[in-house]
């Protein structure tokens, strides 16, 4: 069993979906990946979980988890009734660390427990790029997206 986690700015262009796909396909079939954490903080994270909510249906054998840097909040508009969060995880230990630095620590985490690594860089700052650099200094599997050397 191996897992796989992403990083990616908040913006990307849905022109990447299909190379998404394909690259988790590939990871599924090829090499053996099934389970995966994505995070919730923006249009790459939100392609993931679509691509991945489809091909949970071909591939009934993969999980995935939408990991959160914090619960929503009901008196500031983030809890929705229609959203459903019965595939989110809340990682144990992230309820002590202070709000501002909660999706820092979630990244973090979600970089512990993976084997490969599927960024989506298109330049060299921010917090998708802090991390697809730290997972480029580890032992991770990196699958790049982007078009960024960091």
């Amino acid at each position: 069993m191996s897992i796989c986690t992403f990083f990616g700015h908040r913006q990307c262009p849905s022109s990447i979906k299909p190379n998404l796909k394909n690259v988790l396909i590939n990871l599924i079939e090829h090499q053996e990946v099934n389970v995966f954490y994505v995070g919730n903080q923006g249009s790459f994270d939100d392609m993931v979980y679509s691509v991945l909510c489809e091909l949970s249906q071909q591939y009934s054998h993969i999980t995935y988890a939408v990991v959160l840097a914090y619960l929503p909040s009901e008196s500031k508009g983030e809890l929705s009734q229609s959203q459903d969060y019965t595939d989110t995880i809340y990682p144990e230990g992230i309820e002590t660390v202070p709000k501002r630095f909660a999706i820092d620590w979630r990244n973090r985490w979600m970089l512990k427990q993976a084997d490969y690594v599927v960024t989506y860089i298109t330049h060299s700052w921010g917090g998708a790029a802090k991390f697809a650099e730290m997972a480029e200094h580890s032992s991770k599997q990196i699958v790049s997206i982007g078009s960024c050397a960091l």
